[in-house]
């Protein structure tokens, strides 16, 4: 009797063990959230079930047949083991398929931004010692000074104007992230020159190559690079204000290798391709002046159809213009939260290997290909192996070109 009731308590032992590791693999595997194209199935393991309960005024999932990006039907999930033991809830949105046309051509890209950008602070050198006004004034770097004594600055020019004539304090707007708050900046006169200062350093442009992901043949809405455009010496994400995005030309690259980060070079021609509306953390985007309207688009894929395995970038890393590229995607992230870092994949293709050593800087945004679908965009390099890097979700990259308000779109 006491083997028996063993041989039942080991055997219970395991098959719960067995279903807390199903229900686990389940929970790590089964993302948050899915996006469905119309008519498109959910496909999970066979270990798993799932059953589908409709949001309030939302369609289910027998009833998408027809639906837009507008008016996307949307419903819940239930998956689980045996239909008896529950796993997970997913949100499920199904959308309308959205076509777009690769593009792989490098271009440059001029920003400027909203307010004046603090990159540094500095200590002036008074009579009584060595004082820091900026510090003193509460200001941090990477915040933006947005007026000086309510008049607007947007430029390095304007608000040392404005310094000059405001007296020995003034009054400053400040955005840090999304807070916008007033400080106090007491200006120190300096025993080297007898002149006022802040002790600030500050910039109000930037410049860089990246490469072109996609544009609508409808509209002329374009993305690009993958990732935001930050300053060099901060690390902040660039305030926009304006920008234009102008065609380049290269003029060559520098080898990435083990722990050396290569690099594209471009020379800026005076031809300008388009405006620009958002600098984010998905990447740039705007509106294209001159475009080809009879481009073949392609359709953009959904992120849960995005596939470990061969796939292709386009990508332009000499004179021959854009050309298309073997890599092969090692891992992808349904329900990674960071920007740019959706994917790993490796470059394969000999020819792109000899020429730049993988992926380099300024081939940000050169578009993934796979199964005749936009999957995403290639962002980063690992700087230990410059085979291999990161990409983000061509749907990414289009919801936040979408969620830009029309306005703002207009206004660039």
């Amino acid at each position: 009797m006491k083997k028996l009731f063993r041989f039942f308590s080991a055997f219970g032992l395991c098959v719960a063990s067995v279903v807390f590791a199903v229900v686990l693999f389940g929970e790590l595997t089964i993302p948050d959230s899915i996006r469905l194209m119309e008519n498109e199935e959910i496909h999970v393991n066979g270990i798993f079930s799932c059953k589908s309960t409709p949001e309030a005024g939302d369609a289910s999932a027998a009833s998408v047949a027809s639906v837009s990006p507008e008016d996307a039907g949307r419903y819940t999930v239930e998956f689980s083991v045996l239909d008896a033991i529950p796993v997970k809830s997913s949100v499920v949105t199904v959308s309308k398929r959205q076509y777009v046309v690769p593009s792989g051509e490098i271009f440059g890209v001029k920003i400027y931004t909203d307010g004046v950008l603090v990159v540094g602070m500095d200590d002036v050198f008074t009579a009584d010692g060595a004082v820091n006004p900026a510090k003193e004034a509460g200001l941090q770097i990477g915040d933006a000074i947005l007026a000086v004594n309510g008049a607007q600055v947007d430029s390095v020019d304007a608000l040392t104007k404005a310094l000059h004539a405001g007296g020995e304090t003034v009054r400053l707007e400040v955005r840090r992230e999304a807070e916008t708050f007033s400080a106090e900046l007491r200006l120190a006169l300096s025993q080297n020159d007898g002149a006022y200062k802040a002790g600030l350093w500050v910039r109000d442009s930037t410049a860089g190559v990246g490469t072109l992901t996609f544009y609508d043949p409808s509209t002329g809405l374009f993305g690009g690079l993958g990732h935001a455009i930050c300053d060099l010496d901060t690390g902040t994400v660039m305030p926009l204000k304006s920008g234009v995005a102008v065609e380049t030309v290269v003029s060559g690259c520098y080898k990435g290798g083990a722990g050396v980060t290569g690099e594209l070079c471009g020379v800026f021609q005076d031809k300008t391709l388009g405006s620009l509306y958002a600098n984010c953390g998905a990447g740039v985007f705007g509106t294209l002046e001159v475009y080809d309207a009879n481009a073949r688009a392609l359709p953009v894929a959904a992120k849960n159809e995005v596939q470990e395995g061969p796939a292709q970038i386009l990508s332009t890393v000499d004179d021959g213009g854009v050309q298309m590229y073997d890599v092969e995607i090692r891992k992808v992230y349904l329900n990674s939260d960071e920007n740019g870092k959706s994917m790993v994949l490796e470059v394969t293709d000999p020819q792109l290997i000899a020429k730049t050593g993988g992926i380099i800087q300024g081939m940000s945004g050169s578009p993934i290909l796979q199964n005749g679908m936009l999957v995403g965009a290639v962002t980063h390099v690992f700087v230990h192996d410059s085979l291999q890097g990161y990409g983000i979700f061509a749907e990414t990259m289009l919801e936040a070109a979408n969620k830009v308000p029309a306005a703002q779109k207009q206004a660039s």
